[in-house]
């Protein structure tokens, strides 16, 4: 058993996806960053730096329990343990890791800050919104011409396309749309239809 402390974020959906994608067990613990929950002792206990996602496997390595955060590494983690939605050949996981760094440094960042400062700004900041919009729509092309290459970003369906489902998932904070990313629409709409990303989205945000 999985418990999986998370809240209706980009970063923590991936998590329940992964979960639904490999078949393990899990329990749903909510955090509720808006009234922030994050930052009870309790919580910090398992994530000092307090973010959402966290899991707690209790049956983790040589079968003790294990605190893992951070989503990539989370996801990272479950693929290891399974065996699944990881690439076995070594370009194919090349590229898995290489697109979900771009993720972590590029795309994730810049739509976090785009929609910080054009909705949760205490005061405006129009060059940063021009900097942090101009980035978001600058990434999301990246990620485009990759899918205009291939059908998955690592070749295959793996845990590189559910860590960039995450804030794309939560594009209209950044206000950002596909209206010239065809390539990331075809994409979004094909992992929108799984089963295990529908399973996890009805789960997270109930």
């Amino acid at each position: 058993m999985i418990d999986l402390y998370a809240f209706a974020t980009p970063n923590s959906i991936k998590v329940p996806i992964m979960l639904e994608e490999v078949g393990l067990d899990y329990r749903l613990i909510k955090v509720n960053i808006r009234s922030g929950e994050q930052k009870a002792p309790e919580f910090l206990a398992l994530n000092p730096n307090g973010k959402v996602p966290v899991i707690v496997d209790l049956e983790g390595p040589d079968g003790k329990p294990v605190t893992i955060t951070e989503s990539a590494a989370i996801l990272i983690y479950l693929a290891e343990k399974t065996g699944k939605l990881i690439p076995q050949t070594s370009v194919d996981r090349i590229r898995m890791f290489e697109w979900m760094f771009f993720h972590a440094s590029g795309l994730g960042p810049a739509f976090g800050n785009s929609g910080y400062f054009q909705k949760l700004a205490p005061s405006p900041a129009p060059l940063a919104i021009e900097r942090f919009s101009n980035e978001a729509k600058r990434t999301l092309a990246v990620l485009d011409k990759r899918l205009g290459e291939v059908e998955y970003l690592a070749g295959s369906y793996s845990i590189a396309d559910i860590v960039n489902f995450g804030w794309i998932w939560r594009r209209e904070f950044a206000g950002v749309d596909f209206s010239e990313t065809p390539n990331v629409a075809r994409w979004y709409e094909a992992l929108e239809q799984r089963d295990a990303v529908k399973a996890a989205i009805s789960k997270l945000t109930a």
